[in-house]
């Protein structure tokens, strides 16, 4: 089974730089977006034998998740059921036969760490969340996590240490999130690799120059960490400053 998430920044501008041709090429068994920064009826994209669900933010033009799948989910949830979570469509999860798929936007702590507070809440609440799921099947989780989780994750380590995705307080979270029983699936399979990243600000020419950042992730719960096969970082496919990360399972 393979499964893709990107951050598409901005659902209908990708489609605008070809994110129809990219989908079909790709040809995911489950395709998983964020940032769609869409309401309902702004765009009407559906794919053949694809069934999709989305979760719009409350505010237009912002955040956003969407899920395009072949497999038919035995039941749809969206938000994690927490009030101060829910009005921004930051996650969607599926319950499927054999595993529990979310994808997810984790907030960003935003300049200045305006936002760091929140966010400390925020990983909390979805690790209580993610946990919960976990006791009933295995979980694969993925999406923009808007954190490095250490130095080999980002180009410029150093400059950047406690600014927002790779401060201590968002680096120890994940690596907290991590110790409860889950596996980043890139760094299962490429525990050494570096200077692979999967977003580049739009600034400074830092594509072209590779400087950038790890941030999307697959994360599968430790027990069926067996059954992954491949982890794929598609930098190679452009639309949006993210690019899509794979997973590929067994069935």
């Amino acid at each position: 089974m393979k499964l893709i998430s990107w951050n598409v920044n901005g659902l209908r501008a990708c489609e605008g730089k070809g994110f129809s041709e990219t989908f079909k090429a790709i040809d995911a068994d489950i395709f998983c977006l964020q940032e769609t920064k869409m309401q309902a009826g702004q765009l009407d994209l559906q794919f053949e034998g694809y069934t999709s669900y989305w979760n719009y933010a409350e505010k237009k033009g912002y955040s956003g998740t969407a899920i395009f799948t072949k497999h038919q989910p035995i039941n749809v949830s969206y938000g994690i059921g927490v009030e101060e979570h829910d009005h921004e469509g930051r996650v969607i999860t599926l319950e499927m036969q054999d595993f529990f798929l979310v994808t997810v936007y984790t907030p960003n702590s935003q300049d200045g760490l305006k936002r760091l507070d929140y966010r400390m809440r925020w990983e909390d609440d979805f690790l209580n969340y993610i946990k919960k799921l976990d006791a009933q099947k295995p979980v694969i989780f993925c999406g923009d996590l808007n954190v490095a989780h250490q130095e080999i994750d980002l180009k410029n380590p150093k400059t950047n240490h406690k600014n927002a995705g790779f401060t201590d307080e968002e680096r120890a979270k994940f690596s907290t999130l991590l110790a409860n029983g889950f596996t980043d699936s890139f760094r299962y399979f490429y525990p050494h690799q570096e200077n692979i990243y999967s977003w580049w600000s739009y600034r400074f020419k830092a594509r072209e120059k590779n400087t950038g950042w790890r941030i999307d992730y697959f994360v599968v719960s430790n027990r069926i960490a067996e059954k992954m096969k491949d982890a794929k970082i598609h930098t190679e496919i452009y639309g949006s400053d993210h690019c899509p990360v794979e997973l590929v399972i067994e069935e």
